[in-house]
């Protein structure tokens, strides 16, 4: 299920992220690491996350996902391992939120894409999910929500 999808301008984020190149089937086996070294880059060094996990796809093609696994924070964080500083960047994004498991990310995606297409906006080759809540907070995948973000071609 999707809310109601919204046109909203983001603001400049600062973040730890690991920058992740990978066959689209490694998804599932690449997220959990490489959210955790994140997460244990940036409490090593004291600083603290500013919101939820996220993901920024930065080329997607039918066999490849090349992306950034990250964590907003409130400082920027020095390199360490394959963790380094980033930004989710300030633009105008289609944004909605799908409620459900992860695996039914894909169709949430398309149909959020229909809505963009059908309402004449134009869509930037990049995209980023953030992962409000899940597993972590509730077993039950019906409580999960993931927002879906799409910068716009102005």
């Amino acid at each position: 299920m999707l809310d109601k999808p919204q046109i909203v301008k983001t603001e400049v984020q600062l973040a730890a992220v690991i920058r992740v190149t990978i066959p689209r089937t490694e998804i599932r086996n690449v997220m959990g690491p490489a959210i955790a070294e994140v997460m244990a880059a940036v409490a090593a060094q004291g600083i603290a996350p500013a919101g939820p996990v996220f993901s920024h796809h930065l080329r997607m093609d039918p066999d490849t996902f090349d992306f950034e696994v990250g964590v907003p924070v409130i400082a920027p964080v020095s390199a360490i391992g394959r963790v380094h500083a980033s930004q989710l960047p300030a633009v105008t994004v289609a944004r909605t939120v799908y409620h459900g498991s992860y695996e039914g990310l894909g169709p949430a995606w398309g149909e959020f894409i229909e809505w963009l297409t059908a309402e004449g906006h134009q869509a930037a080759p990049d995209l980023w999910e953030c992962y409000v809540a899940g597993p972590e907070s509730n077993p039950d995948p019906a409580t999960w929500r993931t927002e879906l973000n799409r910068p716009l071609i102005d």
